[in-house]
């Protein structure tokens, strides 16, 4: 459903959300998974207009799958 409503949103159809209408989402619930899409996709795009680069350390995370910390956990204290 977000790749659609990403790629191709004017495809969209009520069939597209009856997943998420599935596990309970009422309308409110749709059009707040809508505003996430959005804002995650308008972000990416920005990031990648202005040519940005992830730090090191998210780098390193996105190419293990390690879970980033706080950086009091990254120094062994508790967070």
């Amino acid at each position: 459903m977000a790749d659609k409503l990403s790629a191709t949103p004017t495809r969209m159809t009520e069939d597209d959300w009856k997943p998420l209408r599935a596990l309970g989402f009422d309308d409110k619930a749709c059009l707040e998974v809508a505003h996430i899409v959005g804002i995650f996709n308008h972000l990416t795009r920005l990031a990648d207009g202005l040519c940005l680069q992830l730090d090191p350390g998210t780098q390193e995370a996105s190419e293990t799958g390690v879970v980033l910390g706080t950086p009091e956990q990254a120094a062994g204290k508790a967070a």
